[in-house]
């Protein structure tokens, strides 16, 4: 692949699981090449390429002569994804009070003033703000393979709250984001899991079916100004 498609399908792979993250792009969509192709301005072969490397992070699924759709976890799905996460995030905590790095507090401490500077303004924007802050954590250990299993599962579970969550609090998640960080830096490897654990237990707890119907070109069109930009 060339190096122009490659930056486009990077861009075309990022936006799209912005979209879904932020809950625009909802669990069961269809996303037909052609329509997505025609609000991002480039070919079919980009977006395929695109979906593969979504399909890949479980994001979509593409169904035998039916094309691509958001993925749809089902519960028990979700219910194994979450316990896969606590185990990994828990993980992260430990290594971290032993090995942050040096600007590792002020990166977090940054993060999270990003995120009350948003909160109870953009709900999709919190949304998927909460989840880089894990992101954050893991990418801090140093251990690139932790990172990217926790990225995924991160990911997978924005795609999870957007099929089952009644509601989002982003008050609630910017001041246990604040504790886990305090805990850390103590070095109190305990509260800090204990926090996380009442943290992710709180967001599996929301768990109810809801659905949006807005078309898929409307969606796109905001997330092609992106590109075009």
């Amino acid at each position: 692949m060339s190096e122009n498609k490659t930056t486009l399908t990077d861009a075309v792979h990022d936006l799209l699981k912005k979209a879904i993250i932020e809950q625009a792009l909802t669990p069961g969509m269809r996303l037909p090449e052609d329509t997505v192709g025609e609000q991002f301005g480039v070919s079919r072969t980009i977006v395929r390429h695109a979906f593969v490397r979504l399909e890949h992070e479980g994001l979509i699924a593409t169904r035998r002569n039916r094309g691509a759709f958001v993925a749809e976890p089902t519960r028990d799905e979700a219910q194994h994804v979450f316990e896969v996460r606590r185990c990994l995030e828990n993980d992260v905590i430990r290594l971290l009070c032993q090995r942050m790095p040096a600007s590792g507090y002020e990166r977090l401490e940054a993060h999270v003033r990003q995120e009350e500077a948003v909160k109870g303004k953009d709900g999709p924007v919190s949304i998927r703000l909460a989840g880089e802050f894990h992101m954050l954590l893991a990418e801090l250990t140093g251990n690139p393979v932790l990172t990217r299993y926790v990225s995924e599962v991160v990911l997978r579970c924005s795609l999870i709250m957007s099929l089952y969550a009644r509601s989002h609090s982003s008050d609630c998640a910017v001041d246990e984001h604040s504790q886990i960080i305090n805990a850390i830096r103590t070095g109190d490897a305990s509260r800090a899991i204990n926090i996380m654990e009442h943290h992710l237990g709180a967001v599996a707890d929301r768990a109810e079916l809801i659905a949006r119907p807005d078309s898929i070109q409307s969606i796109l069109s905001h997330y092609g100004k992106e590109l075009a930009s």
